[in-house]
């Protein structure tokens, strides 16, 4: 059968089976099951069914486990966001066990007959394989229904309306009458950003994100929690020695332990770190201090808890190891009680949050200077990281790695919902009930409202979004028709949160003439990839963001109008670059590149418009090159010769890695598949300032220009309008121009910008390739376009 596109929703009810005979299992297979069973103690155990649903190469759905002596009644439905090329929407029973599942049987449904949109209710015959029909003749009972992306209301159109009611099927919904404060870096010194006009002859104002931390933490009364991957007792929060505060020399740890000793309730979360044991290294194989942070609070009137990124019950124990292991509790949230909005009312206190990509961990400290080196004497010299040169030291010198990030402050009803998060996590893994019941401050903490007035033209409608399942969040329903009422997904005997990538995918839907994504990870869309050398079932990479991007690229082209996509990532991901699990990942993020590329350049040829594919969709990374100035630090050792750390010494400099998530997480699977790390974002827009008969100019306008700036060092009139073709031309060049004088033998003078063309090149099929002597990247023997992993795990590192 033909292969169809299917992008728009897809609704599914799996009902019920009739007439399923198993029968007993293979002798070998049950010779292994009640093997494991006795090796681990765990007796036997009762065989349970459960359904999938699948589109071409990728499972889009997964009902629970029910007992296998009888025919099975889920009544589940699902809401599944389609971007895939199939041509039959597949069911497969299967058979869960200890150690993993059994094939039971297959059930299929053209495509072509859900293209139209009609409601199809059916029973489907259950086959073991395609020639052969099982015992009994066993049937499913299904109900599906697709909705073409084209038919959706604001498809292609922005945010007309400021009655938009938010992203459907999630666990939050959006909330009105909302402060958002946003913070690009952790600090920014004063006089950096250049005067960017918005609506009303207003100007872009910058924020201090550690700084306003630091005052929320320092002048909480009643409480503080916080989540993180990494919390590290032994940095400062404020370090511009240009705007001194009171207390500010205080460390975090000090800090938090002066809170708790006035009486207020500080509860921490912070990811346990499997890996941190003796037998590898005190700080594990990611150095987040876990083990030092909870030592330093042990027996103190601080509540730390090492969590470790639990699995939910519905999983193998091979699933538990892996999860239990190699995934993260990711979520970096500040909840404080503050006081009224202009100090209205001195008795009364409300809830703030802070939300984004800043752990409070050492090397996240920094500026848009980015400084190598400059630094090491200040701001740096206690806080030296460097997660990408082996060997990195303070006394042998830097370069140190800069950190790009973004990060925000909420205020409202929807600084209510981050409380509650962590409310959930902390009656999950928290131990102790040590939460305050707030309505016992019901006369000092006033309840969930509106901070701005319905005329405000500076109110934010403002949604939080999740990737966490059930493992990780106490009081998710128990049961699927009640998790999808409450906006989530289930799958076997796990219920989770996805909604970070609905959201991702909502948003990309809406977009009207441009993209702009800043993110730490990019590969994704697997079941997409033109791959004939690897097996893309067993990588995993599902979620849609890559796909809906070129996707939507491909419909602005075939309508003739203008739409552009920028997006910058790291230069490599945090870590060693040769290493086999970074090559992975750049194998996997050329093949998602590739992806688009080429259909893109299908697009193109379609329509017999010659043009550079990197004039619709382009990639950047960040890097800085410092010449050396008289008065720096001089370490007092030196790197081994020949080595990464020498060379990018010696050529004076290293990339800027960049953490951020400008609205929602990051795009790789582990941070959108729910069950694998845990994540928390939210999405904003000024109902006030949307493009509707002129471009917006409000604060998401002016944050974007500030970002630009900070990455250029310089604003242009047509930045304005990033959707042109002058405007990424322009910038294109911008970054070619940078790369060339970061690669270049001689180092005349400081890079005069940041932006830098991500090295790879586009050939006229798609196909990406290395650039003309851009094998490695600089100062390294590590390849551009990553090495295929003969064994890696794809689970690690997707």
């Amino acid at each position: 059968m033909a292969q169809i596109l299917l992008h728009g929703d897809l609704h599914a009810t799996i009902y019920e089976i009739d007439k399923l005979h198993i029968g007993a299992l293979g002798n070998f297979f049950r010779k292994v099951v009640e093997g494991v069973e006795e090796v681990l103690g765990l007796g036997e155990t009762a065989s349970k069914l459960y359904a999938t649903i699948d589109l071409g190469k990728a499972r889009v759905g997964r009902t629970r486990l029910l007992d296998a002596d009888k025919n099975p009644r889920w009544h589940e439905s699902f809401h599944i966001y389609c971007a895939h090329m199939a041509s039959e929407v597949i069911f497969t029973v299967k058979l869960d066990n200890p150690i993993g599942a059994e094939l039971i049987g297959r059930a299929s449904i053209p495509v072509s007959t859900l293209i139209h949109g009609d409601e199809i209710d059916t029973w489907l015959e259950i086959h073991k394989n395609k020639h052969k029909s099982l015992h009994g003749h066993p049937k499913i009972h299904v109900k599906l229904q697709f909705f073409d992306v084209t038919r959706e209301r604001c498809y292609a159109r922005g945010l007309k309306s400021p009655k938009f009611p938010g992203v459907p099927y999630t666990f939050f919904s959006q909330r009105i009458g909302n402060k958002v404060t946003l913070y690009q870096d952790a600090h920014v010194p004063d006089n950096f950003i250049p005067r960017i006009p918005l609506s009303g002859g207003r100007y872009y104002s910058p924020h201090r994100c550690w700084e306003d931390m630091f005052d929320a933490i320092n002048n909480a009364q009643h409480l503080i929690y916080i989540t993180g991957w990494s919390v590290y007792t032994e940095i400062t929060l404020v370090r511009d020695t240009r705007r001194p505060k009171a207390g500010g020399d205080l460390t975090l740890g000090e800090l938090l332990k002066k809170k708790a000793k006035e009486g207020v309730r500080v509860l921490m979360l912070v990811w346990d770190d499997r890996t941190s044991v003796g037998m590898l290294k005190k700080d594990g194989l990611m150095a987040t201090h876990d083990e030092e942070t909870g030592n330093y609070f042990r027996g103190s009137e601080v509540h730390c808890v090492l969590c470790p990124r639990n699995p939910d019950d519905g999983r193998s124990i091979i699933q538990n190891i892996e999860i239990g292991t190699m995934f993260t509790h990711h979520q970096k949230i500040v909840v404080v009680d503050g006081a009224m909005p202009n100090g209205s009312d001195k008795e009364r206190r409300r809830i703030v949050s802070f939300v984004g990509g800043i752990d409070l961990c050492d090397g996240r400290y920094d500026t848009q200077f980015h400084s190598l080196f400059r630094t090491l004497s200040t701001a740096h010299h206690d806080d030296f990281h460097q997660g990408n040169i082996q060997g990195a030291t303070i006394q042998k010198g830097g370069p140190r790695e800069p950190w790009h990030d973004i990060h925000c402050r909420l205020e409202g009803p929807v600084a209510w919902d981050v409380l509650y998060n962590f409310e959930q996590r902390w009656r999950k893994q928290g131990g102790k009930d040590l939460l305050i019941e707030l309505h016992e401050l019901q006369r000092i903490i006033i309840p969930p409202s509106a901070v701005t007035y319905p005329d405000d033209h500076e109110t934010w409608n403002v949604q939080v979004f999740r990737s966490i399942d059930g493992g990780a969040a106490f009081g998710f329903p128990e049961t699927p028709e009640d998790a999808a009422r409450a906006g989530l997904v289930s799958g076997k005997d796990n219920i989770i949160d996805r909604s970070i990538q609905d959201a991702y995918i909502h948003a990309i839907r809406r977009a009207n003439r441009f993209i702009y994504i800043e993110n730490q990870y990019f590969l994704g869309s697997s079941f997409s990839w033109y791959s004939k050398d690897i097996n893309v079932h067993d990588v995993g990479a599902l979620h849609l963001i890559p796909k809906e991007l070129s996707l939507k690229i491909v419909s602005k082209i075939e309508v003739g109008e203008a739409f552009r996509v920028y997006i910058v990532i790291p230069m490599w991901p945090e870590g060693y670059p040769e290493t086999q699990a970074v090559q992975a990942i750049l194998d996997w993020q050329r093949r998602t590149m590739e992806m688009m590329y080429t259909d893109i350049v299908e697009a193109l040829r379609v329509k017999g418009i010659v043009a550079n594919p990197k004039d619709y969709l382009t990639f950047f990374c960040l890097g800085n090159r410092e010449v050396k100035k008289p008065g720096e630090y001089e370490p007092s050792q030196k790197p081994e010769p020949d080595t990464d750390y020498s060379r990018a010494q010696a050529a004076r400099r290293g990339m800027i890695y960049v953490h951020a998530k400008l609205m929602i997480a990051n795009i790789n699977q582990r941070s959108m598949d729910g069950a694998r790390d845990s994540e928390i974002a939210m999405g904003a827009y000024q109902p006030y300032h949307l493009s509707c008969k002129e471009p917006a100019r409000g604060e998401v306008h002016g944050f974007r220009m500030a970002l630009w700036y900070e990455h250029m060092g310089m604003l242009d009139n047509c930045f304005s309008c990033p959707e042109t073709l002058e405007c990424i031309h322009k910038i294109n060049k911008i970054g070619e121009a940078n790369w060339d004088l970061y690669t270049r033998e001689v180092l005349e003078a400081d890079l005069p910008g940041h932006l830098l063309a991500y090295p790879v090149g586009v050939a006229s099929d798609g196909k990406v390739t290395q650039l003309p002597g851009t094998q490695f990247f600089p100062d390294t023997k590590a390849p551009v376009l990553g090495t295929l992993a003969s064994y890696y795990p794809p689970i690690l590192t997707i």
